[in-house]
């Protein structure tokens, strides 16, 4: 009997299901320990390739910016090719990326590899992972669990991702936590090939290339535009107006064709459900929070303090830790108190971690003053990293998870492109001169952002209702 045949009727999913969701869940962690294993390597690669601070920060950015402007397109795709292919694919040109970055001269083939390949890999394969555990988890409480299992495994790689890519580097070299990407890699192709696909794709089916082209200009620009702000205030204001002008350009395209009768890349329905867009920006500052304060702790404890690779990811297990933590609560807190309830109360926990990060780590000389409040943060973001997810996906039928899919995904690698860049970059402005103001200014924005999340989570339901079923 196919995946695909298999029901979920309540307790525990079907053995076929089980073993499908583990290639999904380890396809996100992959990514996600992408997105923050380099933080730990600022020093290792800067040395090697003969760069700077800044030109890690720069490929760490682009990586988590290709896959926020690609996600979009890369969830329409699936509708069109299948989720399937489309998982298959983005694994094998994520791990190509993977090789040529272990192997990587310098660094332009490094931001080629790493930045631009498992950028792009990871943009086709993450949507399906999302839209599969939906519709291959039929009701809420399942599909909730799944959720749950695929965004604490997301949750542990970026937290966890310091820890493994520190232990990597100080044992062998930078270099090899890149052939460990590419070995996970094989491994998730392994798991994944009876892996089946509940509906059949549409050929057929037309893609906005205008879109896609404009919404991913727009978006890169804006990102860029923020990378800019310490080196030429023009440039940066220059590169914001023309991402916002071009993306202007793409939601006049998207009504264009819903006008006509055509399908865009982006329907705009989808912005009709209140839930969802609150649940959208929960899930930006969510992963804003978390690689913001990956980046610029990495940062600080390397070029600050001198730490090694090793000694700051061992640091980090106090994120990790209280991330595992919670995650593990996640399934027996989420039958006990609300979506709502779960947001609020990860945000609350996590504006307390970063007040504690400022409260004990300027003026202390101890590395450990950074524990508690890591502590802290990992735990607040375990609790709400998987109520967010199930608030937005749930908030549509099975026709919308391609579009809804791509979406989410692409809100939250924003989110996590923002984090590097913007708190990065005030770090990165004052990190030699005053480095203690630096890191406190940049942890203040963190906060500030924290404080939005919150507000949004206030305003979620207290119960999630059925999505629309209509298409529209």
């Amino acid at each position: 009997m196919g995946i695909q045949d298999e029901s979920v009727r309540g307790g525990r999913p079907p053995r076929a299901l089980r073993s499908a969701l583990i290639p999904l869940a380890l396809a996100q962690f992959i990514c996600s320990f992408a997105g923050s294993n380099m933080n730990v390597m600022i020093n290792d690669i800067s040395r090697d390739l003969d760069t700077t601070v800044r030109g890690v920060q720069v490929a760490i950015t682009i990586f988590l910016l290709v896959m926020a402007a690609l996600m979009i397109p890369g969830g329409k795709l699936t509708d069109r090719y299948g989720r399937k292919r489309c998982f298959t694919v983005g694994l094998v040109v994520y791990g190509v990326g993977a090789v040529l970055s272990a192997v990587s001269p310098g660094l332009g083939i490094l931001i080629l590899g790493n930045s631009i390949l498992e950028g792009v890999g990871t943009a086709l394969l993450i949507p399906p992972v999302y839209i599969l555990a939906t519709l291959l988890f039929a009701d809420i409480t399942s599909r909730a669990r799944a959720f749950g299992v695929i965004s604490a495994l997301g949750g542990v790689g970026a937290a966890a991702g310091p820890l493994i890519g520190g232990v990597i580097t100080s044992a062998i070299s930078w270099r090899a936590a890149f052939v460990f990407q590419a070995l996970v890699i094989v491994v998730i192709v392994w798991l994944s090939r009876h892996l089946d696909d509940p509906v059949a794709p549409e050929p057929t089916r037309p893609f906005d290339t205008r879109g896609a082209v404009l919404s991913s200009v727009g978006l890169v620009l804006v990102v860029m535009g923020i990378l800019a702000a310490d080196d030429n205030g023009w440039l940066m204001l220059g590169l914001l107006v023309a991402g916002g002008l071009v993306l202007a350009l793409f939601f006049r395209s998207v009504r264009a064709k819903e006008h006509a009768g055509e399908e865009p890349l982006l329907s705009t329905s989808l912005f009709r459900s209140r839930t969802s867009n609150l649940g959208l920006i929960t899930q930006n500052t969510q992963w804003l929070l978390l690689m913001g304060t990956s980046f610029v702790v990495a940062a600080y404890l390397q070029v600050v303090r001198g730490y090694d690779a090793i000694q700051t990811g061992v640091i980090f297990t106090a994120a990790t830790g209280g991330l595992l933590l919670s995650s593990l609560a996640a399934e027996r807190l989420a039958k006990r108190h609300s979506q709502r309830t779960l947001v609020l109360t990860g945000f609350v926990v996590s504006i307390a971690g970063i007040v504690v990060l400022l409260a004990m780590v300027i003026g202390s000389p101890s590395a450990w003053a950074f524990a508690p409040g890591l502590l802290l943060i990992g735990l607040g973001l375990g609790v709400m990293l998987t109520p967010s997810v199930n608030v937005v996906q749930s908030s549509f039928g099975e026709e919308r998870q391609g579009e809804i899919s791509g979406l989410s995904r692409s809100v939250s690698n924003l989110g996590s492109s923002l984090g590097t860049a913007i708190a990065g970059t005030i770090l990165v402005a004052g990190i030699t001169a005053t480095p203690a103001r630096a890191y406190g200014l940049a942890m203040i924005v963190l906060a500030v952002v924290a404080v939005i999340g919150l507000v949004a989570s206030a305003y979620l339901p207290h119960t999630l209702v059925q999505p629309e079923r209509d298409g529209g």
